[in-house]
């Protein structure tokens, strides 16, 4: 059996803007149709993660290794916001096309996860749930893309929890993300273990030199 790594996403966003709907919909395949108000929940889901992940944005093609393949997902939605905030290491940040006052929200969102993360490189997702009322759009398309360009060109999607569209992408490229993270920090500390084993290297030959000149003085 492959070994699976497990990563912890919060979907955050105004009420009402269907985050238990899109959740439920990539976890479980089902549509909540009744709102219910999100008091505290989480989820967990296995997935594979394709190995050519990021190829659409990456300038490098990286190959994920088998191990963060398979990766077993711990998806929050809660009001505890700044608790969960701690504990993620991705993010879906959710709006309604319907409504431009959830988008407006999602600005302070992020402040606020960068500010508990001290991370300005969080993985972040933008998602315009509710795609299948576009004849009560209130967010236009421009406005949303203007967004994600002032945050480093963050992925956004327009989905739809009911029609079950673009539901499991918008997960799958925040796992892309995570993984491409956990990758360049995995290959930094690689890097500064490897400096430092060069420099106490360095040291130790420095050391017997000097060891090597103190040797005794034999006159013949």
């Amino acid at each position: 059996m492959r070994p699976q790594r497990e990563y912890h996403i919060v979907v955050l966003g105004a009420g009402g803007v269907g985050k238990s709907c899109l959740t439920a919909q990539f976890v479980q395949n089902v549509w909540i149709e009744s709102y219910d108000p999100t008091i505290e929940d989480s989820y967990r889901k296995q997935i594979e993660v394709d190995t050519r992940y990021g190829r659409d944005r990456a300038v490098h093609r990286y190959e994920t290794p088998p191990s963060a393949r398979h990766m077993v997902l711990t998806i929050f939605l809660s009001l505890s916001r700044e608790l969960y905030m701690k504990q993620g290491q991705g993010f879906l940040l959710v709006f309604s096309i319907t409504s431009m006052s959830s988008l407006n929200e999602l600005s302070e969102l992020r402040e606020q996860i960068i500010r508990i993360k001290d991370d300005e490189k969080v993985p972040i997702v933008i998602v315009g749930n509710k795609s299948d009322l576009e004849e009560d759009r209130a967010v236009p398309r421009a406005r949303a893309f203007a967004l994600s360009q002032s945050w480093g060109n963050a992925p956004y999607y327009e989905t739809s929890a009911r029609r079950r569209a673009n539901v499991n992408e918008v997960f799958i490229d925040l796992c892309r993300q995570i993984i491409r993270k956990d990758m360049q920090g995995n290959s930094s500390s690689g890097s500064d273990n490897s400096a430092r084993k060069r420099e106490g290297a360095g040291r130790y030959d420095k050391k017997k030199e000097k060891k090597r000149r103190k040797g005794p003085c034999v006159i013949l």
